[in-house]
C-alpha cells in the first residue's frame, strides 16, 4: 500500500539540483505531491522538501540521492508519522496546559510520552490526561548529576523532539549534544533583546513598547539557538513587568504551538544559526 513521506535534502548549489532529485524520484516510482525549494546564494547551500507517495524504500533511494549529490549533502526520508515528544516544564501551566490540550484534542502532530520536570507543581494538571509525570528534584544534585537522572529517565522513550515548556533550568552541551537540533524552547522575550532570566523586567526597565517570545532551537549558547518562529504585541507605560508577563503567556502559546507545528510537519531546516522554513 502506498505511504506519504517527507523528503527533505540540502547540499552545496549548483545547476540541475532539482532535475536531478526529480529524476531519483521518478525511476523509483514515487510521486511527487508538492515541492518547494529555496537557494541561500550567500552560502551557496539548496534546500529542498518534498511530500511524496508510494512504495518508498527509504534507504535505497537514499544511497542514490547521496551518491548524486555527493557526500556533504544531508538527506532526510520519512514516513509522515506523529512524533514523539517528551515535554520539560518547571512552575508555570501555560505552554504546558495550551499543548496538553491540543493533545488531548487530537490538534497536535505528536505523541506525549512524558513530561519531566524539577517540580511536583504540575503533575496534578498532566495526570489529568494519563500523561506519565517524572519528578527529579535539583534541590541536591549538582546539575550534572541531575541531568544524569532526567537522561536515564529519557531513555525509557524514543523521542523525536524534547519540547521546553517554560523549562527555567540552562542544559548543558553535554545534555545537549544527545539530542542534537531536537530540543525545542519557547524564550518569553524577542529575542535577540533580553536574553536570560526575568527578560520581562528587563523589558520593563528599558521602557519597551512591545513586547514578544521566540521559539528556537536550542544549542550551546543561551537563547541564541535557531529561531524557528516570533511574534510580538504591543505594550505602553501603564504596564507594570508583571502586567508584561502576564499579557507575554498568550504569545508564548502562540508562538510555541506554531514552532511545535513546524517541527512536527517536518517544515524545518538548520541553515548556520539560521532556519530555512517551508
Amino acid at each position: 500500500m502506498n505511504s506519504s513521506y517527507i523528503i527533505k535534502v540540502d547540499c552545496t548549489d549548483r545547476k540541475g539540483l532539482v532535475y536531478k532529485v526529480s529524476k531519483i524520484l521518478y525511476k523509483n516510482g514515487v510521486n511527487i505531491i508538492t515541492n518547494r525549494e529555496f537557494v541561500d546564494l550567500e552560502n551557496r547551500r539548496f534546500f529542498f522538501r518534498a511530500e511524496v507517495n508510494g512504495e518508498v524504500l527509504e534507504e535505497d533511494i537514499k544511497d542514490e540521492l547521496q551518491k548524486e549529490l555527493g557526500s556533504e549533502a544531508n538527506i532526510y526520508i520519512s514516513k509522515r508519522k506523529r512524533k514523539n515528544i517528551v515535554i520539560f516544564c518547571t512552575k508555570e501551566a501555560h505552554a504546558l496546559g495550551d499543548i496538553l490540550i491540543k493533545h488531548y484534542s487530537n490538534e497536535l502532530n505528536a505523541n506525549i510520552l512524558a513530561v519531566v520536570s524539577n517540580y511536583e507543581i504540575l503533575r496534578a494538571l498532566v495526570e489529568k490526561f494519563d500523561i506519565p509525570y517524572h519528578f527529579i528534584s535539583h534541590d541536591t544534585l549538582s546539575r550534572t548529576e541531575h541531568e544524569e537522572q532526567i537522561l536515564e529517565v529519557l531513555k525509557l522513550y524514543e523521542i523525536d523532539y524534547i519540547v521546553l515548556a517554560k523549562y527555567m533550568r540552562i542544559l548543558t552541551p553535554n545534555f545537549v549534544k544527545n539530542y542534537k537540533d531536537r530540543i525545542i524552547n519557547i524564550h518569553h522575550s524577542f529575542l535577540p533583546a533580553f536574553i536570560g532570566a526575568n527578560p520581562y523586567k528587563q523589558a520593563y526597565n528599558r521602557g519597551v513598547k512591545i513586547i514578544g517570545a521566540t521559539a528556537h532551537i536550542v544549542n550551546d549558547d543561551l537563547d541564541e539557538g535557531p529561531i524557528i518562529s516570533q511574534d510580538i504585541i504591543r505594550v505602553d507605560h501603564t504596564y507594570s513587568w508583571k502586567d508584561m508577563q502576564l499579557a507575554g503567556r498568550n504569545i508564548e502559546k502562540s508562538v510555541l504551538s506554531n514552532a511545535l507545528a513546524l517541527a512536527f510537519d517536518d517544515k524545518i531546516f538548520i541553515n548556520g544559526n539560521k532556519t530555512v522554513i517551508f
